[in-house]
């Protein structure tokens, strides 16, 4: 068989790549696999399971390292935590997050462009798994199901967050070059609709249990988990709260985690779905990114003003945020993942999906619905474990209001939800302006990267404000 170089890079809308009877299986302890010996053509990849699941595999792999969902500083945890105000940058320079942490985007950014580069490659990956699988005459039935379900869910769920930061964007679905080289933006409406119309699928598709350990491949609940978003983004409150309901009445497979120390934990019963770390001696990229033992910060902290903003007695205080001290000045630091990225034993996998979003969803949609009692108690649920009493809250909008704040001291550095609730509802100007310098409203959205904009027109408008 002649080895053929895989060339499967998306450059934006227009992709500058061509998969040449092949896909890339690079393999490494993320796939419990051997790498092969030598490339596959596509048709000897999709014959064969195993190749078929490496190729799957590969791809959670380039998601953990790099790109939207990475732990790095090149992803959404650190760059929208900087964009918000959840986060202070101690870096300078248009090649940090500083242009994030002060407002100061442009169209030429070099993190705005890997962004919309390496999500759009993860999803033609996708897309050729998705193509494989569909013309494989070997695989059985329940393979292509698997399969095929979570490619549908990778794909949901990489637009789902391109849409978000971008102010809509081309849902590709297809390996063609021709196709995909003039495709438009779509409004957010219409990507959100596609979004759920894939993970709709994949749900049919994927099992309830999962086929492999550590809950690193997505199954049926991961995919009704991500539909309880995005229904609730969508403000689809009946199937945003029954979504939620059906993870969270599968107590069978997940048992809620009362020790905050141990929710972040690789074994942690109430993880829905998450990166696995990328050898069995190390652990995420968010510790290694977050966490810092001296002051000043080389790099970032969390601000002083999330800090503040807890509530007397929340132990999420004090067992996900770390204090430094130096003489009377002070820092703080995440600390939800409290592991270096090389202990000699990974302990920590970067978690993605998780109960406690499941139960904020499920009280925001029942009070969007007038259900008062059952959101308090799914709200009071959470709150219980941080150590803190029943919420206060009595209307319906009280209760929309205190779930809002309730995920910002649960979910604060999880890939952007601070930035993403802002934005659904509005308040991104009511609160950002108060305490970044620099904020404008057009800011809601980043600016598509320039360089797209020249390979494709028809990519244009270019966002207001760039």
């Amino acid at each position: 068989m002649k080895n053929k170089q895989n060339i499967i890079r998306f450059i934006g809308s227009a992709i500058l790549c061509c998969l040449v009877q092949s896909v890339v299986i690079s393999c490494d302890s993320f796939v419990d696999v051997e790498q092969p010996n030598s490339q596959l053509t596509s048709e000897a990849v999709f014959a064969d399971y195993t190749t078929a699941t490496a190729a799957m595999k590969d791809i959670y792999g380039k998601m953990r390292d790099g790109g939207l969902l990475t732990g790095k500083s090149v992803g959404l945890s650190h760059l929208l935590g900087q964009y918000t105000d959840e986060l202070v940058c101690y870096q300078t320079g248009i090649t940090t997050a500083e242009p994030f942490y002060n407002n100061g985007l442009t169209a030429t950014n070099s993190f705005v462009q890997e962004l919309w580069t390496s999500a759009y490659s993860q999803i033609y990956a996708t897309n050729a798994v998705i193509e494989g699988v569909s013309h494989s005459t070997t695989l059985s039935t329940v393979e292509k199901q698997q399969l095929m379900g979570e490619a549908l869910f990778v794909r949901a769920l990489l637009h789902s967050y391109l849409d978000g930061v971008y102010g809509g964007c081309p849902y590709i679905k297809t390996t063609d070059y021709q196709k995909n080289s003039s495709v438009k933006r779509l409004p957010q409406a219409e990507v959100y609709a596609l979004c759920i119309a894939d993970l709709e699928a994949a749900a049919a598709l994927l099992p309830k249990s999962y086929i492999s350990i550590g809950r690193v491949r997505p199954n049926q609940f991961a995919a009704k988990a991500l539909l309880a978003r995005l229904y609730l983004y969508n403000r689809q409150w009946s199937e945003a709260s029954n979504a939620a309901s059906a993870v969270l009445n599968e107590t069978g497979l997940y048992v809620w985690e009362g020790n905050l120390d141990k929710v972040f934990l690789k074994g942690c019963s109430s993880t829905i779905w998450q990166f696995a770390s990328s050898s069995g001696t190390t652990n995420t990229q968010e510790g290694a990114l977050f966490v810092f033992n001296a002051g000043p910060p080389s790099s970032v902290s969390l601000s002083t003003e999330l800090y503040n903003s807890f509530e007397v007695g929340d132990q999420r205080k004090n067992r996900w945020i770390r204090i430094i001290n130096k003489g009377t000045a002070a820092w703080y630091h995440a600390y939800k993942y409290k592991q270096g990225i090389g202990t000699g034993t990974s302990t920590e996998y970067s978690v993605m999906l998780r109960l406690a979003e499941q139960y904020l969803i499920r009280a925001e949609a029942r009070a969007q619905q007038g259900d008062l009692i059952g959101a308090k108690e799914d709200l009071n649920f959470v709150r219980s474990t941080a150590g803190l009493g029943n919420t206060v809250a009595v209307t319906s909008s009280e209760i929309i209001e205190a779930v809002l704040m309730e995920r910002r001291f649960e979910l604060f550095t999880e890939t952007g939800h601070r930035f993403f609730d802002l934005q659904r509802n509005g308040k991104l100007d009511t609160k950002l302006s108060v305490v970044k310098g620099g904020w404008n409203s057009t800011d809601v959205f980043w600016p598509v990267p320039q360089s797209e904009l020249l390979i494709n027109p028809n990519l244009a408008p270019q966002n207001e404000g760039y």
